[in-house]
C-alpha cells in the first residue's frame, strides 16, 4: 500500500510538472480597481478570448498553452502598478504582458519593469503622448493610438458643431494632462475660445468647489477629460445637481455601458470620441466578440486588447520560443506587412503559417501598424448620447 502511494504521488508530481511544462504564463495588468473599473473586466476578457482561441488550436508551440494571470494595476497608483507588474515578472514568470491600461501606471511599469527585465509589453489603451518617446529599449509597444490623434480629432468635431467656446476639466495625470494640452491646441488652431482649463483629483467626494470655477468662467459647454467612475463622473453628476451644465464634452476614459446607465438619461446629447473603425477584421471581431457576450462597441479599448494578445501569441510562435528577449524581436514583424494577413478569429491559420516557416501580416480587429516607436495610427468613433446610451454616429 505504501508503495502504491508512493507511486501515485510520484505520478502525480510527474503530471504536474508536465502540465507545468505545457503552460505559457502571460500577464493581464489592468485596472481591476479604481476610476476606469467598469471598462477593464471586457478589456481583460478580449484579451483572454485571443489567448484561448490560440491554446484552443493546438497549433501554438507544439501544443502548449497560454495560462493568462491577472494583476490590479490600479489605473492611477504607480507604486502598485509597479508592485504589481514586479509580481508577475519575478513570482508568476511571465513571459509577456498585456497592459497596463492607464498611461502614469503604464510609464512607471515600462521604466520599472518592463525595459529593467526586457518583457514585451503592449498596453491596449495607455493613449499619453508621452509614451511614444519613453526610453523603453524597445520592449513597449500600444495598439491604442495616441492622444495627440484623439485631442486632434475631438476639437474638429467640436468645432463642427458650431460649438466655439468651452470649459475643459482634466484628470490630474499623464492622461489627462496629454490629452488636455493635445485638444487646447487643436481647439485653439480652429478657433475657438477656452474659458478655462483646470486639473481635478480622481476619488473625491465633492466636486462642488471644481464645477463652480468652470460654471464661472462663462462658458456653456464643458469639456471632461477623466474617468468613468470617479473624477470625471462626480464632475458631471455635480454639474447636473447643480445646474451648472447639461451636456458634456466626452473623451475615450469617460465612454462606457456603466457609465450611460447611470447618467446617460440626464445627459442627453453628450458626445465625444473613443478609439475605433471600420477597418477589414472589424466584422470578424464583432462576431467573435458577440460570442463571448462582448459588446465590441460598447465600451474602448476591447478590440485593442484582442489584438494586444493575438500579436504577443503570435509573435512568441514566430520566435518558436517562449524567452521573453526573443518574444520582442518578433513582435514587429508579425504585426507589419509583408506577410499573409491575419484577421480576428484566424490565429490559427497564423500559427500554422508561421510554424512552416511563412510570414505573416497580423491585421486584426483595428488595422495594426507599428511604426519605430511601436505606436499605431488608429481611428477613432465619434459617439453620442442617444436614448440614454452611447452610439456611434460617425468615424473619423
Amino acid at each position: 500500500m505504501k508503495k502504491l502511494l508512493l507511486t501515485s504521488v510520484i505520478l502525480a508530481g510527474l503530471s504536474s510538472a508536465v502540465g507545468a511544462a505545457d503552460e505559457v504564463k502571460v500577464g493581464v495588468l489592468m485596472g481591476f480597481t479604481g476610476p476606469i473599473e467598469s471598462l477593464t473586466p471586457m478589456m481583460a476578457g478580449s484579451a483572454e478570448l485571443a489567448f484561448k482561441e490560440v491554446s484552443d488550436s493546438g497549433a501554438f508551440l507544439e501544443g502548449k498553452k497560454i495560462a493568462t494571470v491577472r494583476a490590479d494595476s490600479s489605473c492611477v497608483d504607480a507604486a502598485a502598478a509597479t508592485a504589481a507588474a514586479e509580481r508577475l515578472a519575478s513570482a508568476e514568470k511571465v513571459v509577456a504582458i498585456v497592459g497596463a491600461s492607464c498611461s502614469g501606471e503604464t510609464t512607471a511599469v515600462v521604466n520599472n519593469v518592463s525595459a529593467p527585465n526586457g518583457i514585451a509589453t503592449i498596453s491596449p489603451s495607455a493613449t499619453s503622448p508621452a509614451l511614444t518617446t519613453i526610453e523603453d529599449k524597445g520592449f513597449f509597444f500600444r495598439t491604442a493610438p495616441s492622444d495627440a490623434r484623439q485631442g486632434e480629432v475631438l476639437a474638429q468635431i467640436v468645432k463642427d458643431r458650431g460649438i466655439d467656446e468651452v470649459a475643459i476639466t482634466y484628470t490630474n495625470n499623464d492622461y489627462g494632462k496629454g490629452l488636455s494640452e493635445s485638444f487646447s491646441k487643436a481647439y485653439e488652431k480652429l478657433g475657438g475660445k477656452i474659458t478655462i482649463n483646470s486639473a481635478h483629483e480622481d476619488g473625491k467626494a465633492d466636486y462642488s468647489a471644481e464645477v463652480a470655477a468652470l460654471a464661472a468662467s462663462g462658458a456653456k459647454e464643458l469639456v471632461v477629460f477623466g474617468y468613468l467612475d470617479q473624477g470625471g463622473k462626480g464632475i458631471v453628476q455635480n454639474a447636473l445637481d447643480t445646474g451648472a451644465y447639461k451636456r458634456f464634452i466626452l473623451a475615450d476614459g469617460m465612454v462606457g455601458e456603466k457609465f450611460a446607465a447611470d447618467m446617460g438619461k440626464n445627459i442627453e446629447g453628450s458626445f465625444g470620441t473613443m478609439a475605433g473603425g471600420e477597418y477589414e477584421g472589424s466584422e470578424a471581431w464583432n462576431k467573435i466578440a458577440a460570442t463571448a457576450s462582448i459588446d465590441p462597441q460598447g465600451g474602448p479599448y476591447r478590440a485593442e486588447s484582442y489584438d494586444a494578445a493575438a500579436i504577443l501569441a503570435l509573435a512568441m510562435q514566430a520566435a518558436k520560443s517562449t524567452d521573453r528577449a526573443a518574444i520582442q524581436t518578433k513582435i514587429k514583424d508579425v504585426a507589419n506587412a509583408p506577410g499573409e494577413k491575419i484577421l480576428p478569429g484566424e490565429l490559427a491559420k497564423g500559427l500554422k503559417i508561421l510554424a512552416e516557416g511563412g510570414d505573416v501580416d497580423y491585421v486584426g480587429a483595428t488595422n495594426v501598424e507599428f511604426d519605430d516607436a511601436g505606436d499605431v495610427p488608429g481611428s477613432y468613433r465619434e459617439m453620442e448620447i442617444k436614448g440614454g446610451k452611447f452610439e456611434s454616429v460617425k468615424i473619423h
